[in-house]
């Protein structure tokens, strides 16, 4: 069976990453700590295998109960040394997200209690279901493994890489290439896109364990270019141009005004014979940097 190849709109990575933190801070009280929780909710997320994470229907749901069900163990270490009082630092909303999740709660009643038992009324409330009882991994344990990149495929484009690396492309050509591919995203056009790929391009997906994402390369034009469309996905609050990237012409889509994935183009003659979509935050943090 053909493994699939969309990733998610660049939107949705990012708002699903927003929500955990959010999650995250409103039950301790940190931004660094509610990083540190989110981090560690996705490596559970990436050490499932892709088996299990394919029987999960609502991953954003299961990542969520594994960020409360973190937060919960670390509260009921440090819960003797923060008395009755809220997590310190408490933000005074959380999001449009995680208010929604919380709107069947009254705040004063949340103050009165403890923190470990805030946290699991809300944890409570917002999934539906008891809180600190151990994530289902959605599947049972065994040698299930990922399922391997088709070797046959990927040689023949790594191959391919190698034989059109002989082939340099003029600048302008590459401006010129660089901006079809950023047009043809605009316009949802699967078909352009595919013609600028080579057949055999590979794209890879960088999230650095950090968002959800692909965790295998896609290879094979047509394919490449139905999963650049769906994490380019044509929204009112992302955007995408042409910039420079690593001294080439690269895509740079940003979020509601943040930078949320770098694409380099890798090109030979007049094709694009590779993709490498950054995606993962650590990286990007320069890029989101203020500017003088």
């Amino acid at each position: 069976m053909e493994p699939m190849v969309d990733t998610m709109p660049i939107g949705e990575l990012l708002d699903e990453r927003r929500h955990l933190l959010d999650v995250a801070h409103w039950m301790l009280g940190s931004d660094s700590v509610a990083e540190h929780v989110t981090d560690e909710a996705y490596r559970e997320w990436y050490a499932l295998s892709e088996h299990q994470r394919d029987r999960i229907g609502a991953p954003r749901a299961w990542l969520t109960r594994v960020v409360g069900s973190i937060s919960l163990a670390r509260l009921a270490l440090s819960d003797g040394d923060r008395g009755p009082q809220g997590p310190a630092g408490s933000r005074g909303g959380a999001g449009p997200a995680l208010e929604d999740d919380l709107d069947a709660l009254w705040a004063g009643m949340l103050d009165a209690l403890a923190p470990a038992e805030r946290a699991a009324l809300v944890l409570n409330e917002a999934l539906g279901g008891p809180a600190g009882v151990p994530v289902s991994t959605a599947g049972p344990a065994g040698p299930d493994r990922p399922r391997p990149v088709d070797t046959e495929l990927l040689g023949r484009a790594r191959h391919s890489l190698r034989v059109r690396a002989a082939r340099p492309t003029a600048p302008h050509v590459e401006d010129a290439l660089a901006d079809a591919v950023r047009q043809a995203c605009a316009d949802e056009d699967v078909d352009r896109l595919a013609g600028l790929l080579d057949p055999d391009a590979v794209a890879f997906y960088d999230g650095g364990g950090k968002v959800r994402t692909l965790t295998q390369p896609v290879v094979g034009g047509p394919r490449v270019a139905r999963s650049l469309l769906t994490l380019l996905a044509r929204h009112p609050r992302t955007t995408v141009h042409t910039r420079p990237v690593n001294g080439r012409t690269g895509l740079v889509a940003r979020y509601d005004g943040q930078v949320a994935a770098v694409v380099c183009l890798d090109l030979a003659g007049t094709r694009v014979v590779q993709v490498w979509a950054v995606l993962n935050p650590d990286k990007l943090r320069s890029w989101n940097r203020p500017r003088d």
